[in-house]
């Protein structure tokens, strides 16, 4: 057994320090702290109050009691399970955010991956790596390029996440066929489900963003294709036909499969087993956790997929046959690491995306239950 011993000053945390006896050494005078004890057996955690002449104070020098059951960060989780509303809305709120704060990393990584099938000329700026791309850009074309594309790529995540996502634990649960015991089998057809199926709906936008982000205003001269995002959407409908607006979608899809597996599933997983084996509880550190684990294999699994992907829907029409001759061509031209080319950013990018956007996705559904529960005990 030990104790642990938790100081609130004047609204501040003062000191959390394990104590092994009753003599509780504490950092300030005895009347400026009110104190918690919290009493750990094995996993099981009792609170009580300590009370006695060293922690007398009267009401005007102490403030309120700080209260930590068991280091929770966050909202509390709810006893009332999400809808699948209430996980639909979340997801599309949650990424959006993720991309607003990742969406320059995203950037880079796609300058990184088209470069090489550039023509080389003294016009055309080399990126060396994620940082230095971020900062070559900034320089030479201003901080807006950074965030070239970004109203394309909230509208994608408005429609791409909110399916891929908000879905996974539905799609999950028809496939489980009411078991207790989700299994890996179960978990990985559910992500290729509802990750294949986002990309039906969102294709488009990630055609549009793609095109905004591999733009740089030093190639050669050439003039930016679109002045904006609608235009953009018209400008590829008439020229290029439904096929324009969808193209890529067979590279895209299973990139995005692969990506839902690697990502959904594994942060699922690693959830599951930190809660199943009491290393946390169900609050931010473990979904941080979760999520950093998610992200890396995401990006391990998905990046060669998402290098042609992106060479492919950044092309001229005709340009490539397909995604196979498209794979087929980078492989004799530059070898097999171009299937890896922006391989950091994508990991920066889509693993401090998946933290964002998982533990806000975790936050977003506990206040949307948190304001409907207020809702209806208001009415």
């Amino acid at each position: 057994m030990f104790y642990l011993l938790l100081v609130r000053l004047k609204s501040k945390p003062l000191l959390c320090k394990f104590v092994s006896s009753h003599n509780f050494a504490v950092a300030a005078s005895s009347s400026q702290v009110t104190t918690l004890l919290q009493v750990r057996l094995k996993s099981q955690l009792c609170c009580k109050f300590v009370s006695s002449h060293n922690f007398a104070a009267s009401s005007s020098q102490v403030t309120t009691l700080l209260f930590l059951k068991d280091n929770m960060v966050g909202l509390q989780p709810m006893k009332t399970p999400p809808s699948l509303g209430i996980k639909i809305a979340s997801a599309g709120m949650a990424a959006c955010f993720a991309d607003l704060i990742t969406f320059p990393l995203d950037t880079a990584k796609v300058r990184l991956q088209v470069q090489g099938e550039q023509i080389l000329s003294q016009a055309i700026i080399r990126y060396r790596g994620v940082f230095s791309t971020i900062l070559t850009m900034a320089r030479t074309e201003g901080p807006r390029s950074l965030y070239s594309g970004l109203v394309a790529g909230l509208q994608r995540q408005a429609c791409f996440a909110s399916i891929r996502i908000g879905l996974y634990d539905s799609v999950k649960e028809i496939y489980a066929h009411g078991a207790e015991t989700v299994g890996l089998g179960t978990r990985i057809l559910a992500g290729g489900t509802t990750g294949a199926l986002s990309v039906l709906v969102a294709q488009p936008t990630d055609v549009v963003k793609v095109r905004f982000q591999a733009y740089s205003r030093l190639s050669g001269g050439a003039q930016c294709r679109y002045s904006g995002t609608m235009q953009a959407y018209r400008t590829i409908w008439h020229t290029e036909g439904v096929r324009g607006l969808w193209k890529g979608m067979l590279p895209n899809v299973t990139r995005n499969a692969i990506v839902n597996c690697g990502e959904l599933v594994t942060y699922d997983i690693i959830k599951e087993s930190i809660l199943k084996y009491n290393l946390m509880t169900d609050n931010t550190p473990c979904h941080f956790v979760s999520a950093f684990g998610a992200g890396f294999c995401a990006t391990v699994v998905a990046s060669p997929v998402d290098v042609v992907k992106t060479r492919y829907m950044n092309s001229e029409p005709g340009y490539y046959r397909g995604a196979l001759d498209c794979a087929t061509r980078m492989y004799k031209k530059e070898g097999v690491m171009a299937f890896y080319k922006g391989f950091t950013p994508s990991f920066l990018r889509l693993g401090s995306w998946s933290i964002v956007m998982f533990v806000s996705f975790e936050q977003c559904k506990r206040a949307l239950i948190l304001a409907k529960n207020t809702l209806v005990d208001f009415h």
